[in-house]
């Protein structure tokens, strides 16, 4: 009897598949080849520009402490208008090259900041009043008013690039404190012209 089945003659003979060799650790594929030009991923295009690029508190015409965040002449040009500032005026803005030189005069100090003109008005405010705060808090002693040039420039440099790199990076709160203090010293100026009615 026969083992296997009735086969025509012309029918092909039966195939057996090849059994392809495997092996028990095969080799992990190529890593693919790096773009020679790769997007950045999202998040990760940079910081925006910095719309704050130079602060000072100065007593007079005399700067104690400043911190720049970009290459320039601004603190020339700051200490050249700090020097012309009118007594009787204590806030007031330049504008020069597409940047504006924002002072307040207040107890005797000056705040300076300097901004670009995309800035708007609100933050250079805004950054001013922080700043003035703060300055406030930590010589409330009376060792700024004898202070020398840049002789705090070591202690409150580091504040005032602290507080320009907040400001730039939380604008929409800035704008929103400075409208609010605005709001506060025209009440203020409402009030005092009525009590001296």
């Amino acid at each position: 009897i026969p083992r296997h089945p009735f086969r025509s003659p012309n029918a092909p003979a039966p195939t057996v598949p090849a059994r392809s060799p495997t092996t028990r650790h095969p080799d992990p594929p190529p890593p693919p080849l790096p773009s020679p030009v790769q997007a950045p991923a999202a998040g990760e295009m940079g910081p925006p520009p910095k719309k704050l690029v130079y602060s000072f508190v100065g007593r007079g015409t005399t700067v104690l402490a400043d911190h720049a965040e970009a290459s320039g002449n601004f603190a020339s040009v700051a200490a050249q208008c700090l020097q012309k500032l009118p007594p009787n005026n204590n806030r007031l803005s330049y504008n020069c090259d597409g940047h504006t030189f924002n002072y307040h005069i207040h107890d005797g100090f000056t705040y300076c900041v300097v901004a670009t003109e995309s800035a708007g008005r609100q933050l250079p405010i805004g950054f001013i009043e922080r700043v003035k705060e703060d300055f406030a808090k930590k010589y409330s002693g009376g060792k700024a008013k004898t202070a020398g040039p840049n002789s705090l420039k070591r202690e409150f440099g580091p504040k005032l690039k602290e507080h320009m790199k907040y400001c730039d990076l939380h604008p929409e709160e800035i704008d929103k404190l400075a409208k609010v203090k605005a709001q506060v010293s025209e009440v203020k100026g409402v009030m005092m012209q009525n009590i001296e009615k």
